[in-house]
C-alpha cells in the first residue's frame, strides 16, 4: 500500500511537471506585446484588383479598419473583375456591398477606376455609379498617389475571420 502511494505521488509530480513543461514549448516565446502608440496621420492609395466582387466585402473592412488608425485620406484604385460591382446595371446583385463602399465617400474615401480596365470589361464611364471617378490608368493614378506621399496599400482579399475555430 506504501508502494502504491509512493507511486501515485510519483506519477502526479511527474504529470504537474509535465504539463508545465508542455505549457512551456507551446509558448517558449512569452506573449505578444501590444502596441498602442498613436501613428502620425498617413494618406493612403489602396491597389484593388479581385477577381470576385464579392471580395469588396472584405475590402471595406480594410477601409474602415486602416482609416481608424491613418487617419488620412484615402483612394481607392479599382482595376480588376470587382469593377463590375460598381455598374449601375449590377446595383440590384451587389447593392449591400456598394452601399456601404459608396457611404465611405462621405468619411473622405475616394473611389478611381481604371479607364483601361473599365473598357477591356466592355463599359463606359457613364455606365458606373456617381461616386467613381474614372482615371486613364490605374497603375498611374496609384504612381501619382504614392508620389504625393500616399502610402501604398494592397489589400489581398483573405479574410481572418473564425479561422481559429475553422480547425
Amino acid at each position: 500500500m506504501k508502494k502504491m502511494l509512493m507511486l501515485a505521488a510519483t506519477l502526479m509530480v511527474l504529470t504537474i511537471e509535465g504539463n508545465a513543461m508542455a505549457r512551456g514549448l507551446e509558448a517558449p516565446y512569452g506573449s505578444a506585446k501590444a502596441d498602442t502608440q498613436q501613428r502620425p496621420i498617413l494618406n493612403t492609395v489602396f491597389d484593388v484588383s479581385y477577381d470576385d466582387p464579392q471580395k469588396l466585402a472584405i475590402l471595406y473592412d480594410f477601409i474602415v479598419n486602416t482609416k481608424a488608425v491613418t487617419r488620412g485620406k484615402i483612394v481607392v484604385v479599382s482595376h480588376g473583375p470587382e469593377l463590375k460591382a460598381f455598374a449601375k446595371e449590377n446595383y440590384a446583385r451587389y447593392r449591400s456591398i456598394v452601399d456601404k463602399l459608396a457611404a465611405l465617400t462621405s468619411q473622405g474615401v475616394a473611389f478611381h477606376m481604371c479607364r483601361n480596365a473599365l473598357t477591356a470589361a466592355g463599359y463606359a464611364p457613364e455606365d458606373m455609379h456617381g461616386f467613381i471617378t474614372v482615371v486613364p490608368s490605374g497603375f498611374a493614378d496609384i504612381a501619382y498617389y504614392e508620389y504625393k506621399g500616399f502610402q501604398y496599400i494592397n489589400p489581398t482579399p483573405l479574410s481572418t475571420r473564425d479561422i481559429r475555430r475553422a480547425e
